[in-house]
């Protein structure tokens, strides 16, 4: 039976999620969901705006003029609702059960993995392909317009094997080399932009920097429509949301400590790995302790869920954790290992409606 309540919001695998948007575009599957602009348009850029909710739109329409005018709605991320996970969904059209990068840190061969950095605590991190196996893009070479600096990286070759890279260092080339990859025929281009989610890390969401990236944000999309001709449409989505922290919100687990072997996932889904014969009872220990304060499953009750979608084969199931911890509220529940997490001012991974809910807008080019 799952623990969540009717005030989660559950991924909406089946249908307008983020991991249907590609296989939507790329003919895989129905365009019907998708905002009319984009449903008949010759070409789609798809830009991702990492950690912008839906709720975040609704609650700041002034400050994203741009963004407020276009036409569409909310879908949901995927489970947990994090970087990590819903980048390499969006990628490759699959649920994370099935490509498997379940957290932003997760157990891969008795070794916590750090997905963003691609480093284990010791020793050489494992071959990306070993970790993801699915080629993005449906195996199509869609231009894929993200950060210079992310070219080389684990991540990058796990989540966005098959595109053809294209590096930017500021957001006007962003915007040019989306205009440029439209202008050879291109007919869908991916480009990624993540300064929202790293101001609303660093400064929260109600510090004027927060607002002013916002602002920013905006901008680029307009720049964006400003290039690019009548025949395409922008169509624009999100990873997920956040939630406001502040240092007080964090939760210290002490007192199960003693039942756990290291800990993964996000501070809002955090992942509990027991030691060896305690998984029962440190089960019933987390939902003692933090049962008021987050949905708390086994392996096998989130698996039987199918929050994470359906199909974990191989060596998946075993990156979950033992227990699973996800926030209800404002909480986040400290890792020992991670003792930074604690300084964020911003958070996700769980499916509360300001996380889990994204938009999915879009509007026809101005340009010529």
């Amino acid at each position: 039976m799952s623990p969540l309540t009717a005030d989660a919001v559950r991924p909406a695998l089946g249908g307008a999620s983020v991991a249907g948007v590609m296989p939507a575009l790329l003919g895989a599957a129905g365009r019907d969901w998708l905002p009319e602009p984009a449903r008949t348009a010759d070409a789609i850029v798809l830009f991702v705006l990492d950690g912008l909710g839906w709720n975040a739109i609704q609650e700041h329409a002034a400050l994203v003029p741009t963004l407020a005018s276009m036409e569409g709605g909310p879908i949901t991320t995927v489970v947990p609702s994090t970087t990590s996970t819903a980048l390499t969904s969006i990628a490759t059209g699959l649920a994370p059960a099935q490509h498997g990068i379940i957290g932003y840190r997760m157990l891969v061969d008795g070794s916590v993995l750090n997905i963003l950095r691609w480093s284990v605590p010791q020793g050489a991190a494992p071959d990306p392909f070993v970790v993801q196996r699915h080629t993005s893009f449906r195996g199509r070479e869609v231009p894929t317009i993200t950060k210079s600096e992310f070219r080389t990286t684990g991540f990058t070759r796990a989540h966005l094997r098959g595109g053809k890279f294209i590096g930017w260092h500021t957001p006007a080339t962003l915007v040019e080399h989306a205009a440029r990859c439209n202008a050879t025929g291109a007919p869908v281009v991916y480009a990624y932009y993540p300064g929202v989610d790293s101001v609303a890390h660093e400064f929260g969401l109600h510090d004027r920097a927060y607002r002013r990236e916002l602002g920013a944000a905006d901008r680029i999309v307009a720049d964006l429509l400003h290039v690019l001709p009548a025949s395409t449409a922008l169509l624009v989505t999100s990873d997920h949301g956040q939630v406001h922290c502040e240092r007080d919100d964090w939760v210290e687990l002490d007192p199960i400590h003693s039942l756990v072997d290291v800990m993964a996932g996000d501070g809002r889904f955090r992942a509990l790995y027991a030691k060896k014969g305690q998984q029962k009872e440190l089960a019933g220990a987390a939902r003692e302790l933090v049962g008021d304060r987050a949905w708390v499953w086994t392996r096998a009750e989130l698996l039987a869920d199918e929050i994470l979608g359906a199909g974990a084969t191989g060596s998946i199931p075993g990156r979950i954790g033992d227990v699973t911890l996800a926030s209800r509220g404002t909480a986040g529940f400290v890792d020992p290992a991670l003792p930074n997490e604690v300084g964020l001012r911003s958070a996700h991974g769980s499916l509360t409606a300001d996380e889990m809910l994204v938009p999915l807008l879009a509007a026809r080019g101005t340009g010529g």
